[in-house]
């Protein structure tokens, strides 16, 4: 125990922590990166800025900078005395001569070197980028009429008036903004080293048709792998829960549907490693199993299928095999290399074979992470909690989070007060692919966000907010989604290398032609790569996929639904609509051939809902109809939708409010209105009123 104690002060006081690089560093006045560098060329067994020293190499360090110090300052001293000498007697004729007027030369170009500088600097930093005492710039500020002392920070535009006084130009960082998520990665999210990983649980989630029993699979699975003393614990939800197999841990992730999948994918979290596709027997393949299907392709990890409701009678397993071979999930007995397992989740049959298959595909990923390293993990949800302030559920990734650290995610930040378990019991610390809830963050993170261990407190407050600013930023700009409007220029650019294309139509045979048809189109720039394709509207879950793969979304016959376009504006995803393929296969092969013609770009003005029709003499039908979002104008033009699909386009022949014509109808109010030449209107039906806008080239 004595040996890891060491002495504070000369009467016998001893301490339980010795001193750390970074406070060496501090007390010296250096920057911890140059005390590494010098402590590497003394060959100390030093890991990292963090790691502890013996007094003994400290108090080394101490005399060996110092003497660095007062030498450079003797020679400094000496430098400057001879080049007054040689500038006045301007001679040069000895070889010491000329050595010191090329080190005086030297010296005064690098007095014009630029120096990279953040927005704001440190007045201490700043004195020793420029190599000169920090008093005299201290001076200088006080001549400029500003109180600062060392530590303070000063503004990019003051220090810059400070640098040019001694011959230095000061630079920010180009896109500083922009590169702040990259620095921030290598700085806490470096990759480890093989000889430090260790092998860590997989991480599933499972996904599939609303109906197909994806609850009941997860509530099966964990009341089989829970022991009796453990039966009942799990009240706590937090987004996940750990399985135990055969003394192997297995994390599930509780996600609400794979929209809320793909959206984290859509903030880059990857934190998926096998993806459960719940199918059920008796039902087959449904549309919501395919889109689930095409999310987990687009994430690219291994999927396997589970066959559920096998205790029903009327199941039919080689139906559901067939049918998803169309969809590129070949059965391993077929030939293929996809695992289905038939399952029951009301009978508890088949789970322990889905658990072992699960075990199975993870031991071939070799799933790995270093659990001795500051800890980087993802925000799988969060919410404001009233008595507990900001909660967040983490699942770790790499390292070791603690009570107590000092953490980072986006714009929020913290020190972890408390951490909870999937099963509600309190945690001091938890490693790799564990799911944790935690409390203690200034402010509620976003699901995906990456949480981030960092040293102290004020460097997670000065991360979140440069992340704070960055966020504001993109915001500004509004991060540009790939569109058929800017695709040649980005193709010629080399950003987009693959179209992605997300197809819906009215029947299932227009969506293979249409993607035939546009496949075909591919050239050596762009390969076109339908990623889904549908029946039926287009809806917010296609939204979302078309967001995080950066994909163009192409409606054939059908609409959006409203929440589908207040999530395509949000996402500036690019949604087109057509009535004739020719037109689309024209349009996408003009936007790769760079010969696109935006001309006019379509505003939907409104939604209105027939709520009754009326047969008027000499004026056909006439719709009642209430404003659901937007307005109607007596000058635009219609489509009537019925089940999101287009039955007509046209234009409106009469607008009217009680018995006065109008020229528009706004949002929450009701009027009549009656289509040009068209009388088959329904209740239930929606109008989508519409204008073309010139777009100015």
């Amino acid at each position: 125990m004595l040996d890891d104690v060491s002495p504070v002060n000369n009467m016998g006081v001893y301490s339980l922590t010795k001193l750390r690089v970074y406070e060496l560093a501090k007390e010296l006045g250096l920057t911890s990166k140059d005390l590494m560098e010098k402590i590497s060329e003394l060959d100390l067994k030093v890991a990292s800025h963090m790691s502890a020293i013996e007094d003994e190499e400290a108090e080394l360090l101490r005399e060996l900078l110092k003497d660095e110090v007062n030498n450079k300052e003797n020679i400094e001293n000496d430098s400057k005395e001879l080049e007054e000498k040689l500038i006045k007697d301007n001679k040069n004729t000895t070889n010491k001569s000329t050595q010191v007027e090329e080190n005086t030369i030297e010296k005064e170009e690098s007095n014009t070197n630029k120096i990279e500088v953040e927005e704001t600097i440190q007045v201490k930093e700043l004195a020793e980028k420029m190599n000169i005492s920090p008093n005299e710039v201290i001076t200088k500020l006080i001549s400029l009429g500003i109180m600062a002392g060392l530590n303070q920070d000063i503004d990019f535009d003051t220090a810059s008036i400070i640098a040019a006084e001694f011959d230095y130009e000061l630079v920010m960082p180009l896109s500083s903004s922009e590169e702040i998520e990259e620095k921030l990665i290598a700085e806490l999210d470096y990759e480890d080293s093989p000889e430090d990983l260790v092998l860590r649980p997989p991480v599933v989630t499972v996904m599939g048709h609303v109906d197909h029993g994806k609850t009941s699979l997860l509530d099966a699975i964990r009341e089989t792998s829970v022991t009796k003393k453990e039966a009942g614990g799990i009240t706590q939800h937090i987004g996940a829960s750990t399985v135990n197999v055969k003394n192997k841990e297995i994390v599930f992730l509780d996600t609400p549907g794979h929209e809320a999948f793909t959206s984290m994918r859509a903030r880059g979290a990857q934190i998926t490693d096998i993806a459960i596709l719940v199918v059920a027997g008796d039902d087959g393949v449904m549309p919501q199993t395919v889109e689930a299907l095409n999310h987990a392709k687009a994430a690219d990890v291994p999927i396997i299928v589970a066959v559920n409701k096998m205790d029903k009678p009327e199941v039919n397993p080689d139906r559901v095999k067939q049918e998803l071979t169309e969809h590129g999930l070949m059965p391993e007995e077929w030939g293929g290399d996809t695992i289905f397992v038939h399952v029951s989740a009301l009978k508890k049959q088949g789970i322990d074979e889905l658990l072992e298959m699960i075990a199975l595909v993870s031991e071939m990923q070799e799933l790995k992470a270093n659990p001795n390293r500051n800890a980087v993990g993802t925000i799988i949800e969060a919410k404001l909690d009233k008595s507990r302030g900001p909660v967040a559920t983490v699942l770790v990734q790499k390292g070791t989070l603690s009570i107590g650290d000092a953490v980072v995610s986006g714009s929020s930040y913290g020190r972890i007060r408390a951490m909870l378990d999937d099963k509600g019991k309190r945690v001091k610390k938890v490693g790799p692919s564990t799911p944790v809830e935690i409390l203690g963050l200034s402010e509620v993170p976003n699901a995906g966000e990456r949480l981030y261990m960092v040293d102290d407190d004020k460097k997670a407050r000065d991360i979140a907010e440069k992340v704070r600013i960055k966020n504001r930023d993109e915001h500004l700009k509004a991060t540009q989604k790939v569109s058929l409007d800017d695709l040649f220029e980005r193709i010629q650019q080399g950003e987009v290398k693959d179209l992605n294309l997300i197809i819906k139509a009215d029947v299932k045979g227009t969506t293979e032609a249409i993607k035939q048809s546009l496949v075909k189109l591919s050239t050596e720039e762009v390969k076109v790569n339908p990623i889904h394709i549908g029946v039926g509207a287009i809806t917010e879950s296609d939204i979302m996929l078309a967001s995080a793969s950066n994909a163009i979304v192409i409606g054939f016959n059908v609409r959006p639904t409203t929440s589908a376009i207040e999530v395509a504006k949000r996402e500036q995803v690019d949604v087109r609509n057509y009535r004739v393929i020719y037109n689309a296969i024209e349009d996408i092969k003009a936007a790769i051939e760079g010969m696109l013609d935006p001309e006019y770009q379509e505003v939907v003005l409104g939604r209105a809902e027939v709520r009754a029709t009326f047969k008027v003499p000499n004026a056909g039908t006439i719709a009642g109809v209430y404003v659901i979002q937007g307005k109607v104008t007596r000058n635009s033009s219609i489509r009537l939708l019925r089940d999101n699909v287009v039955i007509h386009e046209g234009s409106i022949s009469s607008l009217k409010r009680f018995k006065d014509d109008v020229k528009e109808i706004q949002t929450n109010y009701e009027g009549g209105l009656g289509i040009d030449g068209y009388n088959d209107l329904k209740e239930g039906d929606v109008i989508e009123a519409y204008i073309l806008e010139e777009v100015k080239k």
